[in-house]
């Protein structure tokens, strides 16, 4: 978001808990927090240092260094209401650039489809595959208890969240609902596992996020490489119903608002894993973006507007 990334480079202070990091973190490195003091924790000392230079290392469990931590926060000269101008600061900062994104009746935004499920099932356990819906659930989703997602994060693992889902079912509770959200491109890399959660009985609800692309990629095409789409339109696709039904599962096509409301409601209900193949707008770009080796105070923010196509 906006406000995170202006806060990680605008911050004095800056406590980096088992954080590796990684170019997906810090964008330029030379950029990257450079008015902090910076607190790295981890229990790899080779871990620390690595890309960006500790002020404090501290070599430790997570649990034991964060006990002491809380220790000194605890007495009476931490006060926390002289930070209150700070956070202030921050407050104006999601203001000015809030998580946001256009409604259409017309087409499915992913977003909408999103928030939705967070009504529909508020407690779920929400599983992730690799790309835009990838970003996107981390930003629309409201999570609101510990480990409720699981996701490959930057490894970008394909094909991760399908098996990854059918193993949080199996070590959830059984009334307990676990959503995979993943892309049209990803769920083919590991479809076949269809048939475990058929043959054993292990109930999944599917949600496709189709816009006939691999989305990030073609995100970067589309605003680096001048709309030079390569190896990225997937509007030749299987037919997903045929191939869920195939493997025994409920399987349910979305165009509008209306049709995902009540394929995820059978979905709620059936004792088989479901897959709502849902169609959503097919140039919905993830934002704020920061490209590649820029500084992360440089964003691509949601006036970037995408031309009319069809």
């Amino acid at each position: 978001s906006y406000c995170a990334n202006i806060a990680l480079s605008e911050c004095d202070l800056l406590i980096a808990v088992g954080a590796r990091f990684d170019d997906r973190i810090t964008g330029k490195t030379s950029e990257f927090a450079k008015h902090a003091k910076i607190v790295h924790i981890d229990i790899d000392p080779s871990s620390i240092s690595k890309i960006i230079e500790a002020h404090f290392p501290i070599v430790g469990d997570i649990k034991s260094v964060i006990a002491d931590i809380l220790k000194e926060l605890n007495k009476e000269h931490f006060d926390f209401k002289k930070h209150q101008e700070w956070l202030k600061t921050l407050e104006n900062y999601q203001q000015l650039y809030p998580l946001t994104y256009e409604d259409s009746n017309e087409v499915l935004k992913p977003q909408w489809v999103i928030q939705e499920c967070a009504k529909l099932a508020p407690d779920a356990r929400i599983i992730t595959d690799v790309g835009q819906h990838q970003m996107w659930v981390a930003q629309f989703y409201p999570f609101n208890y510990p480990r409720q997602l699981a996701t490959s994060g930057g490894q970008g693992t394909m094909g991760y969240s399908l098996p990854a889902a059918l193993g949080a079912k199996l070590a959830a509770k059984n009334e307990e609902v676990v959503i995979n959200f993943a892309g049209d491109g990803s769920f083919l890399m590991n479809i076949q596992e269809l048939m475990t959660a058929s043959s054993h009985n292990i109930k999944v609800i599917n949600i496709i996020l189709n816009n006939s692309f691999l989305g990030m990629v073609r995100q970067w095409q589309s605003m680096f490489y001048k709309e030079r789409f390569s190896n990225t339109d997937l509007s030749d696709q299987p037919d997903f119903i045929s191939i869920a039904k195939g493997f025994k599962c409920e399987a349910y096509d979305v165009f509008t608002k209306q049709e995902f409301k009540d394929a995820f409601d059978k979905a709620l209900k059936s004792p088989k894993t479901s897959i709502l193949n849902v169609a959503i707008d097919r140039f919905e770009d993830v934002l704020p973006m920061v490209p590649a080796g820029g500084a992360i105070y440089n964003m691509i923010l949601p006036s970037y507007k995408n031309k009319d196509r069809k």
